[in-house]
């Protein structure tokens, strides 16, 4: 006798196909703000996080030259070998802090990837990850997809947005193993002095933690301010994985750049997430970073020297129209208080974006803390900021 065939199971939605962990994930506050921005003509903007100055000729000829040399193939894993002695070698000139080329570097798809890859491989289901905020807007999505829970330390104006070592303390359960820092800051601009980060390294070897330092930003600080890396502190180059890329120094955002420092017992198991995920960076992206680091020195400077120049205008301007804001001493951005304006931070981005066509992004998109402010970027041309800065007195004297 032939049996019934099964009834068929009724057929889902194809978003019940998702994970249940992505369907609870947001997305992201900045991309919404940028599809707005996109459909709009004659905006100033001054939201996106990039460089608006092209990438110095010498390193995109550089990648020009292995191209046309036939060098697009797959390179190590770890990636270029002559990267990754250069990177090592500039670490321990400015930071004092030592690491083997082979073994406890490799080269990522950008920090972004290095951020991913460090929290895949160092967190184990329920695992506490201590972070602060507001914040770029992956640090928490990317513990969670880690499996890691994120736990947020919030920062506000009365630290100018610093976290402190008591912050860390208060924060600490049983559970927590690691803790993530983002300085210079994204979308602050703020910066920890050595003191500061001294007494969190206190607290960090007190509690038996890693830190996991992405410090994409090093080489864009101000104000006489001198960035240390987290690993070269007393004791926590084995505490420590360090994060940097060449996007923001190098202005070399699309070339997707890269890499992780850290000790060999803990690349190994970074190593893996990163060769299974994605295999290697791209190998003409290589060239032009060891071209970058060889010859793009003074270009750093130039750069460095112009967003200087812009930051205090903007800090100033800002301060003057009222919209109060602390001086920023690293990366690229203002990040002033604007509910003296009776808005909160989405209705003042958008009705400036509106009114006066200047695009600036919600503090609330990099965490609940960053409500009632904005991202100011000015990574964009001096007169821009002057014509900007001007559009932005105009709209607020209109709401007063």
């Amino acid at each position: 006798m032939t049996a019934e065939p099964a009834a068929a199971r009724v057929a889902r939605p194809p978003a019940e196909f998702l994970s249940s962990r992505i369907r609870a994930l947001q997305p992201s506050g900045i991309r919404r703000f940028f599809d707005m921005l996109a459909e709009m003509t004659d905006v100033i903007s001054l939201t996106i996080g990039e460089p608006d100055f092209t990438t110095p000729e010498p390193i995109t000829r550089a990648a020009i030259a292995s191209l046309e040399a036939g060098e697009t193939r797959y390179t190590a894993n770890g990636g270029m070998v002559e990267l990754r002695e250069l990177i090592a070698a500039d670490l321990e000139r400015r930071y004092g802090v030592s690491y083997e080329a082979r073994g406890e570097l490799i080269i990522t798809v950008g920090a972004s990837e290095a951020v991913d890859a460090s929290l895949r491989a160092i967190c184990d289901p329920g695992d506490e990850v201590i972070y602060h905020e507001p914040c770029f807007v992956a640090y928490a999505p990317c513990i969670t997809l880690a499996g890691g829970v994120p736990v947020p330390v919030a920062t506000g104006d009365e630290t100018d947005f610093q976290i402190t070592a008591e912050m860390v303390e208060a924060a600490v359960t049983p559970r927590t193993k690691a803790l993530f820092l983002g300085y210079p800051n994204n979308p602050t601009g703020a910066v920890l002095d050595r003191e500061d980060l001294e007494r969190i390294a206190a607290v960090v070897e007190r509690h038996d933690l890693l830190v996991i330092s992405d410090e994409i930003d090093e080489r864009l600080v101000y104000g006489g301010h001198e960035h240390v890396a987290f690993s070269s502190l007393p004791g926590m180059r084995d505490r420590t994985i360090l994060i940097g890329g060449f996007s923001k120094s190098y202005a070399m955002t699309g070339w997707r750049v890269g890499y992780v420092a850290a000790p060999a017992e803990l690349m190994t198991g970074i190593a893996k997430v990163h060769q299974y995920g994605i295999m290697c960076a791209p190998t003409p992206a290589q060239f032009a970073a060891v071209e970058a680091l060889r010859s793009g020195e003074r270009f750093v400077l130039e750069m460095q020297a112009e967003y200087d120049r812009r930051r205090q205008l903007m800090t100033r301007r800002l301060n003057e129209i009222g919209l109060l804001c602390f001086e920023p001493r690293g990366a690229f951005y203002c990040f002033p208080e604007i509910s003296g304006t009776g808005m909160d931070d989405e209705t003042f981005a958008r009705e400036l974006l509106r009114e006066e066509r200047v695009a600036v992004v919600p503090g609330s998109a990099f965490g609940p803390s960053g409500a009632d402010h904005v991202r100011v970027c000015y990574a964009t041309a001096y007169e821009e900021i002057i014509e900007a800065m001007d559009r932005i007195e105009r709209f607020v004297g209109h709401h007063r």
